[in-house]
């Protein structure tokens, strides 16, 4: 397999994701709830949350255990479902 061919992340690994959104409890209900579904037992420890400057949007980051691209791309697909999830990265 040559470099261009190569990978870019080897499974399993630590991937974090980032949700952004309006700044409410309904967010971060909808975050742990996919998380839950998808990645059980990740470690709660590592969420971090930081608020805009005025309170409006809020980012969550979790770091999960990725277990392949099928898993990420069905987070990455509920996460959006909620109204209140404007982007995920």
């Amino acid at each position: 397999m040559s470099e261009a061919e190569a990978p870019l992340l080897e499974f399993p690994c630590d991937y974090p994701i980032k949700v952004l959104g309006s700044a409410h409890p309904e967010l971060h209900q909808h975050v742990l709830q996919v998380m839950d579904s998808h990645a059980p037992g990740f470690d709660r420890s590592k969420i971090t949350i930081r608020d805009s400057s005025k309170g409006k949007w809020q980012s969550i980051t979790v770091v999960i255990t990725a277990t392949g691209k099928p898993q990420l791309d069905v987070i990455f697909a509920d996460l959006k479902t909620s109204t209140r999830v404007k982007m995920v990265l």
